[in-house]
């Protein structure tokens, strides 16, 4: 199953007071910079640290980390995207990223995983560079979606705690997408449940389930079930982070799968021009290489 993975003019959804219990805590400003000693305050005449302690354009911003280093395709709405920047610089924020994080045959955290880790820090440091407040990261650990693809609830817990220590290690945040799910409880999601599968998309993700799912039924069985999964999960995603970027190492032909209320980057995984999820990369094989032609912009 492809697990790991805005429309214009969208009113962010609004989370319960205090925020959610699996959404983890929110770091201020103040304490997230004291993970990151180079945006500490220089001594005098740092004129660099002078252009960080002004609130730069939402446009610099976006600069900085939407270069095809990071970016596989064009962002599904740069206005969106564009807005939310300001709305986070205006209040002083760290520009947020979300991804879910599946799981694969691995039980163990391996290099693949490592080296995507220090490829989300790098596009952080490019924010960082521009940004006083700099960015973060968030991990969703999808446990359902490995749940459903038939992997062993403690073989998963070892893995999502071992990614999730190598990923507090770069300054990220974790938490579980059943998490999530339990604090946030039944929501209101658009159209019926129950109604037809598109066809194109059920294709799509039979493909997938052909590969990775190994729980009841068959492939289509799989996929069905993932599909529906996913309509439910998505608007629990959007209420928990409404003001986040929606990041993902799938392509847009997956765009229904992800939050609708968020914007979405659609980034590499490892390097340019590789986009496989690390999670799937067994741990003894050579990370894959880059192709040598470079994106048309």
């Amino acid at each position: 199953m492809p697990s790991g993975h805005a429309g214009g003019g969208w009113a962010p959804a609004r989370a319960p007071a205090g925020g959610l219990p699996g959404a983890g805590v929110a770091r201020r400003p103040g304490e997230l910079e004291a993970t990151r000693p180079h945006l500490k305050a220089p001594g005098k005449g740092g004129a660099k640290r002078e252009q960080l302690h002004q609130r730069p354009a939402p446009e610099k911003i976006l600069q900085a980390f939407n270069t095809w280093s990071f970016k596989r395709e064009q962002p599904d709405n740069k206005p969106a995207i564009l807005n939310l920047i300001g709305d986070l610089v205006h209040h002083d924020l760290p520009i947020q990223f979300l991804m879910y994080w599946g799981k694969g045959p691995r039980h163990s955290l391996a290099k693949p995983d490592t080296a995507c880790l220090d490829h989300l820090k790098d596009l952080t440091r490019r924010v960082d560079e521009v940004y006083r407040h700099g960015a973060t990261f968030r991990l969703i650990f999808t446990d359902t979606h490995a749940e459903l693809n038939g992997y062993a609830k403690d073989a998963c817990e070892r893995y999502f705690q071992a990614v999730a220590a190598a990923a507090a290690a770069r300054g990220f945040d974790a938490c579980r997408l059943s998490h999530l799910m339990a604090a946030v409880g039944m929501v209101e999601c658009d159209g019926d449940l129950d109604e037809a599968v598109p066809e194109d998309t059920l294709e799509k993700l039979r493909v997938c389930a052909e590969k990775w799912y190994h729980g009841e039924g068959g492939a289509a069985d799989g996929a069905e079930k993932y599909y529906r999964m996913n309509m439910r999960e998505k608007r629990v995603v959007e209420l928990a982070f409404p003001r986040a970027i929606f990041t993902t190492f799938n392509g847009s032909q997956f765009r229904s799968l992800f939050p609708d209320r968020l914007p979405v980057f659609y980034m590499y995984s490892l390097r340019r021009g590789v986009s496989i999820k690390p999670w799937f990369i067994p741990a003894d094989a050579p990370l894959p290489d880059a192709p040598p032609a470079e994106p048309a912009s």
